[in-house]
């Protein structure tokens, strides 16, 4: 009977051992989980960044600019929708003679508004009449017609331009020498400051890129008493020069 109560005894020291054995493993294993879980969705967070600029000038090789009509204070306003029509129709065939395609031009506002006169004596106001405006986009490829253009735009009826803007039509090649600019510069960045501090910097794990062209705008306006509804107006010489693309790279290192 002896014997085997110390035989039950030493059974149960042994189980209790294993328990303990066991628990220690399992807290050891939430442990190990936990960080991978942590390192997995909050990764290292010991990076540092590195950004720089790639500037690139480029001649532009598109213009494009916003041609407009607008009739003011007619009585009726199917006779002020027809008039402002029959300019802006005039306007665009004038265009089209330069080659312009009809995917070039583009309606972008219309607004037909009724104008009142008030009298201030009496407070009443009274219909006087009909405003009608119409504006449209003109994309010109050829930008040694811009010019002639906008003088054609206004002899035809057009009584106001601007925005003359532009742009590189495929700026793909120009960006890409201004991101491999960026990326040099950020790259020797990082370098020296891992001279100068002493980091050192372990294997890049992100880049950011931020680009943007900055256009060449001029605004021009003409009023009826100048333009070729009643006198003619001289082609404006239009300077182009060139557009400024910025590219910017943020190179993202990790510290060892």
């Amino acid at each position: 009977m002896e014997q085997t109560n110390q035989n039950c005894s030493l059974y149960h020291h042994k189980m209790k051992h294993l328990v303990i054995i066991l628990i220690i493993l399992g807290l050891v294993a939430v442990c190990i989980i936990s960080l991978l879980r942590e390192r997995i969705v909050n990764p290292n967070m010991y990076q540092v960044s590195f950004t720089a600029e790639g500037r690139v000038f480029a001649k532009p090789d598109i213009a494009q600019i916003v041609v407009a009509v607008r009739t003011d204070r007619v009585k009726e306003s199917v006779k002020a929708v027809q008039n402002n029509t029959e300019k802006m129709n005039q306007v665009v065939k004038k265009i089209k003679e330069f080659g312009i395609e009809e995917k070039d031009i583009k309606t972008i506002s219309y607004s037909l508004n009724p104008v009142y006169d008030y009298d201030r004596n009496s407070g009443e106001r009274t219909l006087a009449g009909y405003d009608v405006y119409q504006e449209v986009t003109i994309k010109i490829r050829d930008l040694d017609k811009v010019g002639e253009v906008i003088e054609a735009a206004t002899t035809a009826g057009a009584n106001q331009v601007g925005n003359v803007s532009f742009t590189i039509d495929d700026d793909g090649a120009v960006k890409k020498e201004a991101r491999e600019e960026a990326v040099a510069k950020a790259r020797q960045k990082a370098k020296e400051m891992a001279e100068l501090t002493g980091i050192k910097l372990g294997k890049l794990v992100n880049v950011y890129e931020n680009d943007s062209l900055y256009p060449v705008l001029r605004n021009y306006t003409y009023d009826e008493k100048s333009n070729g509804m009643g006198g003619g107006v001289a082609a404006p010489e239009i300077q182009v020069g060139e557009n400024e693309v910025i590219l910017e790279v943020t190179l993202v290192y990790e510290v060892r």
